[in-house]
């Protein structure tokens, strides 16, 4: 990637407004971002240990609450809760972003901040 348009990545569900509003919020800091659309490409073990250990975060730390089955995962083991996601992609929350600055789950929005070219505004998204 060259410096006009920096590497950035976004693990997109297009039916979730946060997720759209990151997207939107990217490309108007004048990112190309990749697009993956994790709820139709699914999840191999290492990619999703990959992105949640660049984000600092534990699989219960990117459990979606609301989504059907969360519930029952509540307490459970790291593990079981990795399993999970990895049967099922609803479980894992959106969106992730990763750029050049960096890799967060952006939720809420105000977390893509960091993650953007300096001088680049989220609020646009």
């Amino acid at each position: 990637m060259t410096k006009s348009n920096p590497a950035a990545t976004i693990w997109h569900n297009p039916a979730c407004s946060s997720s759209r509003k990151a997207l939107a919020a990217l490309e108007d800091a004048g990112l190309t971002p990749r697009v993956i659309r994790y709820l139709d490409t699914g999840w191999t073990e290492e990619s999703l240990q990959d992105l949640l250990a660049a984000a600092g975060l534990r699989p219960s730390d990117a459990l979606r609450h609301k989504a059907p089955g969360a519930a029952a995962l509540r307490g459970a083991a790291e593990a079981t809760i990795l399993a999970a996601m990895l049967a099922d992609p609803v479980l894992v929350e959106r969106p992730f972003v990763q750029t050049d600055r960096g890799t967060a789950l952006c939720r809420p929005l105000a977390r893509l901040e960091d993650l953007l070219p300096l001088g680049a505004d989220p609020a646009k998204g």
